[in-house]
């Protein structure tokens, strides 16, 4: 029995710092899921009823076999080679009593593999969309919102759920949906304290060519600075208020997207799509030095790696497999090179458009979540072996994470602007404060919710007299920016009296 050893599985949030560095930075490992799928009707037909086995019909296994027919002599039959075992532990290929099912195995007529993988998140074929996005992405909004990069990408073969999982369908949507909607919600709480401004991009990489999404426009060019890191120029960004903005946004960029019926998915995607949200966050009470904090979070679905045998592509989709399979290549080519921590190889990111939009994701300032969407059936055989091995590779990438948060000076010229926007502030909590007190005199009797409501107007006059003494120390700043001014302008017309 062959046993591939992993790291053991660990109860930790990706996203917390496993060691702290110089200047606020820290160092955090990938997270990595694997999503396992159910069987299509197609395969249901096709798959073959097992014999008794240690991983036989579980509980955890979900699938229970009892209409899948028996396994007629000589047919096309094919069985499951994904099991999972618990939270963290699937086992790939294992072996059946049964000496027939025995003979049954993937493209190359060998034994069974029986290789068990240990990852941060396993989630079965029973698993919700809700699941998913909370073991492995809701974490990254907690990173977004205190000012670090995060993000998220499905990788696998064609046809094994990587587009539903991002995305979803309208009955059951993906991480897009769930993710904006709980960034909003953290958006609306946090705006009584704090401007909070989102902004978003939707573009694909096809055929080696970066096209956007949501605005016509010609192929677009990457570029790549030390402090904006890879950026896309000539990009259209988007200012959504509300979750179903951004729903329509993505509904009008998947379709724009290129998407073409093969063998193995009839709706498979041919490009790979990255959503870039942009988020930009700033006190509402600061002063004259304020901290404003910058994070992006970017949701990238990845085109499935496929054989052409298996797909049965013509001529179009066999060169766009070929480009999708090279630039996927490369991807697992950086993960190697990443994880070769002791001969410090060089990591060959400018090998596709693809890894040197990644390249921040995989080895620089970002919190990364990597969804590894494979299928439990033998018709995938190699795909899900190889799928498992970069994705049990990519567990030892290490990115060190910085926060993003970038010190403003209020200069001279502004101080009218920031008195008055100050000034708005105040009438706004004077408003809300007179309000208050409005509805606790109408109630009559102080009881427990009006006691709380004047806890409430207390600390709304707190921050009144807080922004008043703000503006107050800007106008005694500004008096003493023009004092030399009218001193001198005063010498100056003293000067030309007595010369006169």
């Amino acid at each position: 029995m062959l046993c591939a050893a992993t790291a053991a599985p660990v109860p930790h949030s990706a996203f917390s710092a496993a060691s702290a560095g110089p200047n606020g930075s820290s160092e955090a490992a990938i997270l990595v899921a694997v999503r396992v799928r159910p069987f299509s009707d197609k395969e249901l037909a096709l798959l073959a009823k097992p014999s008794n086995s240690q991983f036989g019909p579980t509980a955890r296994n979900f699938m229970t076999y009892e209409e899948a027919p028996q396994e007629p002599p000589n047919s096309k039959a094919i069985r499951k080679v994904v099991h999972t075992i618990d939270d963290h532990v699937l086992v790939f290929d294992p072996p059946d009593e049964n000496e027939q099912q025995r003979a049954l195995v993937g493209a190359s007529n060998k034994r069974h593999k029986d290789i068990r993988f240990v990852f941060d998140r396993v989630y079965g074929e029973e698993s919700s969309q809700r699941d998913v996005y909370e073991g492995t992405t809701r974490g990254l909004l907690d990173s977004v919102m205190h000012g670090y990069n995060a993000t998220v990408f499905a990788y696998g073969a064609t046809g094994c759920g990587k587009t539903y999982t991002i995305s979803g369908c309208a009955e059951d949507p993906g991480v897009v949906f769930l993710t904006m909607q709980e960034l909003f919600d953290r958006i609306a709480i946090a705006e009584d304290e704090r401007t909070v401004e989102v902004a978003l991009s939707y573009l694909e990489v096809y055929n080696e060519t970066i096209r956007d999404l949501l605005c016509e426009s010609g192929p677009l060019a990457l570029r790549e600075d030390t402090k904006q890191g890879v950026t896309v120029a000539g990009l259209s960004e988007h200012v959504p208020r509300s979750v179903s903005e951004v729903m329509d946004l993505m509904v009008r960029g998947n379709a724009n997207r290129t998407m073409s019926p093969t063998e193995a998915n009839a709706v498979s995607s041919r490009s790979h799509a990255v959503l870039q949200v942009h988020v930009r966050q700033k006190p509402r009470a600061g002063g004259l030095q304020t901290d404003v904090t910058t994070a992006t979070l970017s949701i990238i679905d990845l085109a499935g790696s496929e054989r052409a045998t298996v797909a049965r592509s013509n001529n179009a989709r066999m060169r766009e497999g070929a480009n999708i399979n090279r630039s996927l290549l490369a991807l697992a080519n950086c993960i190697n090179a990443l994880c070769d921590q002791k001969t410090k190889r060089h990591i060959p990111y400018r090998d596709s458009k693809l890894t040197r939009m990644l390249k921040f994701s995989l080895g620089g300032n970002c919190r990364t979540v990597m969804i590894t969407c494979v299928s439990p059936a033998s018709t995938y055989f190699e795909e899900t072996h190889n799928t498992l091995k970069y994705a049990n590779r990519a567990k030892n990438i290490k990115t060190t994470v910085n926060k993003n948060t970038k010190s403003t000076q209020v200069h001279l010229a502004q101080y009218q602007g920031k008195i008055k926007e100050q000034s708005e502030e105040i009438a706004r909590l004077q408003r809300e404060i007179a309000a208050i007190k409005s509805k606790a005199s109408s109630s009559g009797a102080v009881n427990s919710k009006t006691s709380a409501q004047a806890n409430q107007a207390m600390i709304e006059l707190r921050k009144q007299t807080l922004a008043v003494q703000v503006v107050q120390d800007m106008r005694n700043k500004l008096a003493a920016a023009y004092a030399p001014i009218r001193e001198a302008t005063w010498e100056q017309a003293s000067a030309q009296a007595v010369g006169a």
